[in-house]
């Protein structure tokens, strides 16, 4: 049954490309680049995402190609998830119109916390301390609070429909992600407690290990639809959701709206 929900993924490679082609069609890139370009790059990156998952931990693949890998995945993702998540500050600031100044001040912090998330995941891949995982995701909890809190802040403001709809989609995602990604949390912290390969890793900046775990992001990949290697159904419903149900589907309606 997991193997279906997987190749499932690819249902998501046509609806991603058919976002792309209306983003495309209905927007003009240099309306404004700090719109539009995140939703198109978050968009793109989802549908290859769909087509080529990977694992991280477990390096898990569905297609044996190097664009499966590790490294290329990571790689997009850091700058999708940089961008989309200062579009999503953006937005804030946009919605708020210089109103309350510490909304805009710490709308910054979003785009903080997701560059020093990347850092945890990038340590986590290439110094392959999985308990980075945790602190990355940890991270997430605390972006998408930031934006929930400061939606609810918010709806004191006089605003147009168009950007009240904008303040609810992020209420609700919130009050839906936040305890989930709490759901997310104690999934890894079980994967860790449990794994003894896990808990004997250790935390050591050497460059010899860099190298090598940088060469195994590139090559190192295995075809599996077993449910252990891409997170049970916590991974699953993590998957479906950021890449084609949730996170790229927002994007749209973000630049369809403003």
């Amino acid at each position: 049954m997991y193997k279906y929900f997987l190749q499932g993924l690819r249902v998501g490679v046509i609806s991603n490309l058919f976002l792309l082609w209306a983003s495309l069609t209905i927007t003009n890139i240099s309306d404004d680049l700090f719109l539009v370009v995140p939703a198109i790059i978050l968009i793109s990156v989802s549908a290859f995402r769909c087509l080529f998952p990977v694992n991280y931990a477990s390096k898990a693949v569905i297609i044996d190609s190097v664009l499966s890998s590790v490294f290329v995945t990571r790689f997009l993702v850091t700058i999708v998830e940089v961008t989309y998540i200062y579009m999503f500050s953006y937005v804030l600031r946009i919605i708020n119109s210089d109103q309350y100044m510490f909304v805009d001040l710490i709308s910054w912090l979003m785009v903080i916390q997701v560059i020093i998330s990347q850092f945890f995941c990038w340590g986590a891949i290439l110094l392959k301390y999985e308990r980075f995982y945790f602190y990355e995701e940890f991270g997430w909890f605390i972006i998408f609070f930031i934006n929930t809190i400061l939606s609810i802040v918010m709806l004191s403001l006089d605003l147009s429909n168009a950007h009240y709809s904008l303040i609810i989609i992020s209420m609700v995602f919130g009050s839906l992600y936040l305890p989930w990604q709490v759901l997310h949390l104690k999934s890894i912290t079980n994967r860790i407690n449990t794994n003894p390969e896990i808990k004997a890793q250790e935390f050591k900046m050497n460059l010899s290990k860099v190298k090598f775990e940088f060469k195994s992001s590139i090559y190192d990949r295995k075809v599996s639809f077993d449910i252990n290697d891409w997170g049970r159904v916590v991974g699953m419903m993590w998957m479906y959701g950021y890449w084609i149900l949730f996170i790229p589907v927002w994007m749209f309606y973000i630049i369809l709206i403003i």
